[in-house]
């Protein structure tokens, strides 16, 4: 039997070191996911438990965007201050409170408050989890980790789906919003072990600690040596945020590209279908709950598998191709669904050609706007503005979010069921040619070729050549 000397058995350990902090980190994605796609099974029951109207509903959905707007915003100053690690472990800590708060909730207010705790903790975690991630991974799996908690979302979404469709039979919505605890319990176990970032711990001046994180991190001497350099290299750019913004016009038209492309991604209505899916199987003509939420377990499924392809193509394909064949595509499933609405869903055959251009919908989301337009958004802003670009993106991200989960229902009673598909179905064929004539193609470009486009004055669609 081979053994392992201890200089082989070193970055052996340290390997798995890595992999299990990046492992705990990417956990933060789940919880966002299955916060996310918990409400849609348990909204009908609790609309029926708690006798409340659409406009109600639309609020017991919507609040956690709130809360996760007012997280986003704060969240820079919580990883600046407290650090990386001790932001994740509130956020965690929020997870475990918010999850136990919706399932105690005594009325419709109180349901809406514990969802505003909950979006506090998802707004903190999605700034701060891929923060960590890209400061702890080595260089060559990065790129993987941070993509991993992309995919860790949609699996949380799944998941929540299984959940609520395994409770449904007892109604017990209570349960589908609390059994959140558990894991989130667990993340926050996890995150005690989770050492502190080196990039942080330099950014206060705490060398030594840094390197003695990276020694257990890193596969060799050299390499921890080489990484402080790179660290210290850029901590010494430093980030001008708000001023660069006001002197700077090629800098104002990055930030409002980032506004404009998260705006884009939630008008596609994606998140319509992951809060409201059993409403919309039932406009469809599926009136059982249990047909309903299966046929939600089956969007979460290929919303997840539809990601591999994003993940896979990215690079080779390009960001502009991969979101003009996902725009079209959501384009052909919301318009023909819309067209099926319009002349009614009278035979079971209907309602499967029905419930195909909604699946073919969401993977046209899963596979072009959902990763693709947060990529773009990192890419885009300048060194000297990226934490701040990206952060107001993702502000942008979350009050679209809101507008769009508290809307919804008012749209379908408002305008009708098929207009308000039509509507978003026109949004996304409006989106195809913002792509062609706005969006960049930056696969391959290097950062700093972009940001030298960018401030040369270039046009927003010619900075990645």
């Amino acid at each position: 039997m081979v053994s392992l000397s201890r200089s082989d058995a070193a970055p052996l350990n340290n390997r798995m070191r890595v992999w299990f902090t990046c492992a705990m980190a990417a956990l933060a994605g789940l919880l966002f996911g299955l916060d996310i796609g918990v409400i849609a099974g348990a909204l009908p029951f609790i609309a029926k438990d708690f006798q409340v109207n659409d406009h109600v509903q639309e609020w017991i959905v919507s609040s956690m965007m709130v809360g996760a707007s007012l997280g986003a915003l704060g969240a820079g100053w919580l990883s600046f201050y407290l650090g990386r690690k001790y932001s994740l472990m509130l956020a965690a800590a929020l997870f475990v409170a918010g999850a136990l708060l919706c399932a105690l909730a005594p009325d419709p207010a109180f349901l809406i408050g514990a969802r505003l705790v909950l979006g506090v903790a998802v707004g903190v975690a999605t700034f701060t989890a891929p923060l960590y991630l890209s400061e702890v991974a080595p260089g060559d799996i990065r790129g993987a980790m941070v993509s991993a908690y992309q995919l860790m979302i949609t699996i949380g979404i799944l998941v929540a789906f299984l959940s609520d469709t395994a409770l449904s039979t007892s109604g017990a919505w209570r349960w589908m919003l609390g059994v959140v605890a558990i894991p989130a319990g667990l993340f926050l176990i996890g995150v005690f072990w989770l050492p502190r970032s080196p990039r942080w711990l330099m950014m206060k001046g705490r060398d030594a600690q840094a390197r003695a994180v990276l020694l257990t991190l890193r596969p060799d001497v050299q390499t921890v040596d080489q990484e402080m350099k790179d660290i210290t290299r850029q901590l010494q750019i430093k980030d001008e945020g708000f001023s660069l913004l006001r002197r700077s016009k090629d800098f104002r038209r990055s930030v409002g590209m980032g506004i404009a492309l998260q705006v884009v991604q939630q008008l596609t209505g994606i998140n319509v279908v992951m809060y409201y899916a059993p409403r919309i199987f039932g406009i469809a003509g599926y009136s059982g709950h249990t047909a309903q939420l299966w046929g939600t377990v089956i969007v979460g499924a290929v919303n997840v598998l539809a990601t591999f392809i994003a993940v896979g193509f990215v690079d080779r394909w390009g960001r502009r191709p991969i979101l003009i064949a996902g725009f079209s595509v959501m384009t052909i499933g919301m318009g023909a669904l819309a067209c099926l609405l319009q002349l009614g869903i009278k035979t079971p055959g209907e309602q499967i050609v029905a419930v195909a251009m909604l699946l073919i919908f969401i993977a046209g989301f899963a596979m072009s706007a959902g990763p693709v337009i947060w990529i773009l958004c990192s890419e885009i802003q300048p060194i000297k503005g990226r934490d701040f670009g990206i952060a107001v993106s993702t502000f942008t991200n979350w009050i679209a979010n809101t507008v769009v989960g508290a809307t919804f229902l008012t749209l379908l009673n408002t305008l009708g069921h098929a207009p308000t598909f039509w509507l978003y179905a026109a949004l996304n064929a409006l989106f195809i040619l913002f792509t062609v004539f706005y969006v960049p193609e930056t696969s391959g470009v290097p950062l700093e070729s972009i940001e030298q486009n960018l401030m040369s004055g270039k046009r927003l669609r010619q900075i990645g050549r």
